[in-house]
């Protein structure tokens, strides 16, 4: 089960941090990614961070700006997002892979998803 928290309302150039609650897999030993949907748009990869070794995946929108991480004593994952722009109005998805390995940025290879939580970047 996975659990989105964090998101609001804020300016451009604002920050936010979001954190996805795992329950029912251990982060420390499973890969996890975040993702985004705007309204009339497919859902996007945004960030993924795997298991063992932490390695990170950025779509190239983000990079630069967003930064993954998580805690894996308490198992969440967060998705700090710093100089946020308008574009980035979405609804934002936790999500962990049908296998524990990182599955790339395409949403298929996503089995399970939280409920999401709304950003929206005013101008």
């Amino acid at each position: 089960q996975l659990a989105e928290s964090g998101g609001g309302l804020v300016q451009a150039g604002d920050s936010l941090r979001l954190s996805c609650a795992v329950s029912g897999r251990s982060i420390s030993t499973s890969a996890m990614g975040w993702f985004r949907q705007a309204p009339g748009k497919e859902r996007e990869f945004v960030a993924a961070i795997t298991g063992l070794s932490d390695g990170t995946y950025y779509s190239a929108t983000v990079k630069g700006r967003f930064t993954i991480s998580k805690d894996n004593a308490r198992n969440i994952v967060y998705l700090e997002m710093n100089s946020l722009m308008p574009e980035d109005t979405a609804v934002y998805f936790c999500a962990a892979p049908s296998t524990y390995a990182y599955a790339g940025p395409s949403a298929g290879g996503y089995a399970y998803w939280g409920p999401g939580t709304q950003v929206t970047v005013s101008s």
